[in-house]
């Protein structure tokens, strides 16, 4: 992960103790404080588990929660004894009031016990390179434990990866939501812990956390003019303030730039066609990134090496993929200008016909 540089008088003061602001597109740290600091992470934690719950499938058959499992302090989405819930329920559930309950209902569901969960957010741990990073729990809880730990630096790129899936995406950014959960099920209002929804612009998640030894803890991601900017803090007394001034402090960084190309024309064969070949076309695409960062971005075209009549007018035929600093940051289709239509076979003179116009010409 790269570093932006930005002058030093420009950087806002923040409350915590760990602190993190990067680009979600392109990973790179355009604020830290002591961002590779082991420190606890509360209910942070549940990003992991939430994600790892979404990869499991079947988010919406009904299951019976288990009992022992349910049994949990603190913080809760509500759940009894005999409960028939879903895993879908059980996300937002720990991602909105930050259910411990449905954490460690979600472990035992996917994996049988909390123990063999918390190995399998370890072992997603090692695959993401989170190095400073280790769980106990699924929930967060870490009153019996100095073992559960992470930095903001992790919990960054942790993040980042959760909000690539899409659902993860729309559940950590709801205010509310209606679910239908218990024994039997019935419809109840879920709301979410984090008032950054509310109280800063473009902010589109993620998690909250708190508990004694951590204290507050706060994933968010914020959204402007397309560009998204994700911002960690682990034991920040004023934590709301801290995202609000991070976020606006890091936009000031971005501006509207034409990615590089070197021709957004093309031609691609027809076999068949009345014409040989059709023109094809792509936009050039503006987007929202650091300053300066466009000329460091790579542009690769794929293409189709012909076409069979009849071709229609904008019918994709390839696409050209932007890098940056190894991460793709946008795609663009590249289409047909005009249609081209089928050739007419040309009739076939017989044989004699063809000997016949032979032999007149040679008398």
């Amino acid at each position: 992960m790269l570093a932006f540089n930005a002058d030093a008088v420009d950087l806002p003061a923040v409350s915590a103790k760990g602190a993190i602001l990067i680009d979600a597109a392109t990973g790179e740290i355009l604020f830290e404080k002591n961002c590779k600091e082991k420190l606890p992470m509360a209910s942070t934690t549940k990003i992991m588990s939430a994600m790892l719950a979404l990869e499991s499938g079947n988010l919406d058959e009904e299951f019976v929660v288990d009992s022992n499992a349910i049994k949990v302090e603190g913080s809760s989405m509500g759940l009894q004894e005999g409960d028939r819930v879903t895993m879908r329920a059980l996300v937002h559930g720990m991602l909105l009031p930050s259910g411990n309950d449905a954490a460690n209902a979600a472990a035992v569901r996917i994996c049988g016990s909390v123990e063999a969960f918390v190995k399998l957010m370890n072992e997603r741990a090692e695959e993401l390179g989170l190095s400073s990073t280790h769980f106990v729990t699924p929930s967060g809880l870490d009153d019996y434990t100095d073992e559960h730990y992470s930095s903001a630096y992790d919990m960054a790129i942790l993040a980042k990866e959760a909000l690539k899936n899409p659902d993860f995406r729309e559940i950590c950014g709801k205010y509310n939501a209606k679910l239908k959960f218990g024994n039997p099920p019935y419809e109840r209002w879920l709301t979410n812990n984090n008032k950054l929804l509310n109280t800063c612009e473009g902010v589109i998640g993620v998690k909250t956390g708190f508990t004694d030894k951590a204290k507050r803890c706060l994933v968010s991601a914020c959204e402007r003019n397309g560009a998204t900017l994700i911002c960690v803090t682990l034991n920040a007394p004023n934590d709301w303030l801290d995202h609000s001034r991070l976020f606006d402090y890091g936009f000031t960084m971005f501006e509207m730039q034409k990615l590089p190309v070197e021709s957004n024309r093309f031609t691609v064969n027809v076999v068949g066609g009345t014409e040989e070949n059709v023109p094809c076309g792509t936009n050039v695409p503006k987007l929202n990134m650091l300053r300066g960062k466009a000329d460091e971005v790579t542009a690769e075209v794929s293409i189709n090496h012909f076409l069979y009549a009849p071709v229609v007018e904008n019918t994709q035929v390839g696409k050209i993929t932007y890098y940056y600093n190894g991460e793709v940051i946008h795609e663009e289709p590249i289409v047909t200008s005009k249609s081209v239509g089928y050739k007419k076979a040309e009739e076939k003179e017989s044989f004699f016909s063809k000997w016949r116009a032979r032999l007149g010409d040679l008398f």
